[in-house]
């Protein structure tokens, strides 16, 4: 008995040491103090983000972080606003004088995209309006511009889809039915393209400290640049898309199915505000976004040219190059072809 627990005793002292052997190794490796080197131990990138932009993104974010929400983006229906009218409603119309005058909503105000954030300090008390729409040609700039109010604070500032197009035929036969095409469908990838490793984001040079004063300055240079840059053409990005780089704001199998050259994909709901991600977006290059229609992308490009990104957004979406594609696939892949089923019949001032 006494020989049989005393072997029972060194089992356990042996145990004991082999465990802290182990533990021992574990702890070295962990300090760093292994004589060898640790199999597929990867180093960690250094992403560099200015003092700046990290105040305005923490800023942003405490504000409610608008673009991960989910009333990104903020659309409405011509339909719904046609059904407003005599509600508390105030329509903005960003176009020129000129189509203005040859036909608008009714009660609608126009004002030029510079005027705006004057017009919403001093002209109108925002908040006295349950719904304020902005509306423009063909929606993209309205989408841009409705981003920038959300981001400002005006929570309460929708884009109307599809335009001034969605309102009435008369406008949409110069506006979404001419533009729509599929002039580049033979010309499409289906390769996935890797994004680039993430090394930082543009520098911010404000001067100023606070994230709400860097906002505020960010937001009146954009203004004050008008919208003259933020569009650009189908015919412009396939005549050399190795120019830009190009990000693709689908769905997976949408984009798998088919898109831009060199486009590389990225997730509507998780880039805008997230380090890592926006920090694979080359700054050597004017960027360029798409989706389907243009208008998450109008979003998402007024979002990057706050950070200081040269972005800008495909006019039309797919719609601008693989319109007839989109039609046959539309049930499945659940793609939205702009049709003359989008257009309305609504009243037009003049």
């Amino acid at each position: 008995m006494k020989k049989q627990i005393y072997q029972v005793l060194c089992l356990l002292i042996f145990s004991l040491l082999i465990f802290s052997g182990c533990k021992g190794k574990k702890a070295d490796s962990v300090a760093g103090n292994q004589t060898e080197p640790v199999k597929n131990n990867v180093k960690p990138i250094d992403i560099t983000v200015g003092n700046e932009t990290s105040l305005l993104l923490k800023d942003l974010k405490e504000n409610g972080d608008y673009v991960n929400s989910k009333q990104y983006p903020s659309l409405i229906k011509a339909s719904i606003v046609n059904e407003s009218l005599a509600k508390n409603l105030l329509v903005i119309d960003l176009r020129s004088s000129k189509q203005f005058a040859e036909g608008h909503i009714k009660g609608a105000v126009n004002k030029k995209f510079e005027e705006l954030p004057a017009y919403f300090e001093t002209g109108i008390k925002p908040f006295e309006f349950d719904k304020i729409i902005i509306v423009s040609d063909d929606g993209q700039v309205s989408c841009y511009t409705t981003c920038l109010l959300r981001l400002m604070g005006y929570g309460n500032v929708y884009a109307m889809r599809w335009g001034m197009s969605a309102w009435n035929d008369s406008f949409a036969r110069e506006g979404w039915l001419a533009g729509v095409s599929g002039k580049y469908e033979s010309a499409l990838e289906t390769s996935v393209n890797e994004r680039p490793t993430a090394k930082g984001m543009p520098e911010l040079k404000t001067g100023l400290s606070s994230g709400s004063e860097i906002g505020t300055a960010r937001f009146r240079k954009l203004f004050s640049e008008g919208t003259g840059e933020i569009l650009i053409s189908a015919d412009e990005v396939f005549s050399n898309p190795k120019k830009y780089y190009i990000i693709n704001l689908e769905r997976k199998d949408k984009y798998e199915d088919g898109h831009v050259p060199g486009s590389v994909r990225y997730k509507p709901e998780g880039t805008l505000g997230f380090i890592d991600e926006m920090a694979s977006i080359p700054l050597d290059k004017p960027v360029v976004v798409y989706c389907g229609t243009g208008h998450t992308s109008g979003f998402a490009t007024a979002y990057l040219r706050l950070f200081g990104y040269d972005a800008r957004t495909l006019k039309y979406g797919n719609n601008g190059f693989m319109h007839d594609k989109m039609i046959k696939q539309r049930t499945l892949l659940s793609w939205l072809p702009f049709s003359s089923e989008d257009v309305n019949k609504f009243e037009v001032i003049k």
